[in-house]
């Protein structure tokens, strides 16, 4: 008979989601779902409004990243209109992003994925939590976790509009320009988030890899795959979170593709699954070869660890040291075929990775500070609706996001598609799951320090649910109604 382990809810994400593990007669695991049971369907109540109210439309679809949803639909609809956005309004669209970069890096390391091994993956649940990593840390350092997110989000809230969900993305530009008086003030603010990522990398530094019990963790084979890596990249190859072509490297470290965003379809399908609302992408002239990792797989990852893998290096001075000691520290410097590093497939080392990127941001946020236009008053023009096809792609925390709508001579939309972080990711977690059920649960025994160490797997993808949520597919539901009181079970319906 058929056992099932069921971790519901899995904690320390966006969204809602469960993992079924089914065991064999002997215990062992013979197959592991990752779930995510609920449905947003934007892609389809979309469709019928005007162009322009996407970008605050979509941002509702997350409070986490509405600033990634906010960018890849004014992108998207600068593109639909066939308009360039102004130079001044590119760069505050940019120094936005880098500051919301900061800001959910910060929130993962420290609150969601941090706790493992701050505090512990066998630690009670109850401490597992950022109250346990203060606790364990001191609360100068919680304070100052607290001050970053702050500051950052202040600048948000006085450049967009809003301090969650941002309103300033106007066709073609911005709508309102970047003030002199507050030019200094978000240079300091950049000066102390780059202060604050060099901490935190240190901190990764102490905690994590001069730990020979969590660097073991970090190179074992247990969260380790081989899959082909998606970033966006610049003209000289190194990493751009708002603009660039989306580049995918193979598991060896060979470019497979380098193209615009508005190609997106000549290389990437989806595919949908009877078990989740979740779609699961796949390169397209690879196919699709099942669950399974490797160079002849479909499968890839678009994470903070495939951005650095798709990269011939890092474009502010400080992220190319720490970018330097990271391949150096596997081992992995320029020892592809091709001259470039080695991708990493420890899957654990994007805690690190995504520490990397954290520095980039606030160095780049300083970049575009001092550069001399970017108080330039001309952000805003007039612009008239069309019909057209406009796609949108930005690096969102988790992933490659691209929008995708086509509008008629009104500018009103007729097809929506989003191909969220999430979504790119879903595979991946879907195999790195399976690998740490099977490598961690035997003879049926699985304490909570385990079912812990099986949720690492997927939390270390930083998954966004809610955003990678759609309408293709069916998942399954089960209904239990029991006794007030008692709790006792009366019935049981399910859908498959």
């Amino acid at each position: 008979m058929t056992q099932r382990i069921t971790i519901d809810p899995i904690t320390r994400l966006e969204g809602h989601g469960k993992i079924e593990i089914f065991l064999d007669d002997a215990g062992e695991v013979s197959s592991a779902y990752f779930q995510v049971p609920e449905l947003r369907g934007f892609e389809s109540f979309c469709v019928g409004r005007h162009a322009e109210e996407m970008p605050n439309i979509t941002n509702r679809i997350c409070g986490v990243c509405p600033e990634a949803h906010h960018m890849a639909a004014i992108k998207a609809v600068d593109a639909a209109y066939g308009v360039e956005c102004l130079p001044a309004a590119q760069r505050i669209r940019e120094l936005i992003y880098m500051a919301f970069y900061v800001t959910d890096h910060t929130t993962h390391f420290y609150c969601l994925g941090g706790p493992d091994f701050i505090v512990g993956p066998e630690a009670p649940a109850s401490e597992r939590n950022i109250l346990g990593v203060i606790r364990k840390v001191g609360l100068d350092i919680g304070q100052r976790v607290i001050d970053t997110r702050k500051r950052n989000h202040e600048l948000i809230k006085q450049l967009g509009g809003r301090g969650v969900h941002l309103c300033g993305a106007v066709p073609g530009g911005w709508a309102v320009p970047l003030a002199q008086q507050r030019r200094e003030e978000y240079r300091q603010l950049a000066v102390d988030n780059i202060e604050f990522a060099g901490f935190s990398l240190k901190a990764f530094d102490d905690i994590v890899l001069k730990n020979p019990e969590y660097l073991d963790l970090v190179l074992s084979d247990l969260y380790r795959h081989e899959t082909h890596s998606m970033g966006t990249v610049d003209s000289s190859r190194a990493p751009n979170f708002y603009d660039g072509q989306i580049r995918v490297v193979d598991t060896l470290g060979n470019e497979v593709a380098l193209y615009e965003s508005r190609n997106y379809l000549d290389h990437v399908a989806e595919r949908v699954e009877p078990w989740s609302y979740l779609k699961f992408p796949y390169l397209k002239k690879i196919g699709w070869k099942g669950f399974v990792d490797g160079q002849e797989s479909g499968i890839y990852h678009a994470t903070p660890l495939a951005r650095l893998n798709v990269a011939d290096h890092m474009a502010t001075p400080l992220a190319q040291a720490e970018f330097e000691r990271f391949y150096e520290t596997f081992g992995a410097r320029g020892k592809a075929a091709n001259g470039r590093n080695l991708p990493v497939h420890h899957r654990l080392a994007t805690h690190w990775a995504r520490l990397i990127e954290m520095l980039y941001a606030a160095e780049h946020m300083l970049e575009l500070l001092d550069h001399p236009e970017i108080c330039d008053p001309n952000v805003r023009q007039v612009v008239s609706a069309r019909a057209g096809v406009g796609v949108g792609s930005v690096e969102a925390p988790r992933g490659t996001l691209t929008h995708h709508y086509e509008t008629d001579e009104r500018g009103v939309l007729t097809k929506v598609n989003m191909i969220v972080g999430t979504t790119n990711n879903n595979a991946p977690m879907s195999l790195s799951i399976m690998k740490a059920a099977k490598g961690l649960i035997h003879g049926g025994i699985a304490s909570e320090g385990i079912l812990n160490k099986v949720e690492m797997a997927f939390r270390l993808y930083d998954p966004c649910c809610s955003c990678a949520t759609h309408a293709l597919g069916k998942a399954p539901l089960e209904l239990l109604v029991r006794r007030t009181g008692s709790g006792a079970l009366l019935d049981r319906v399910v859908r498959g």
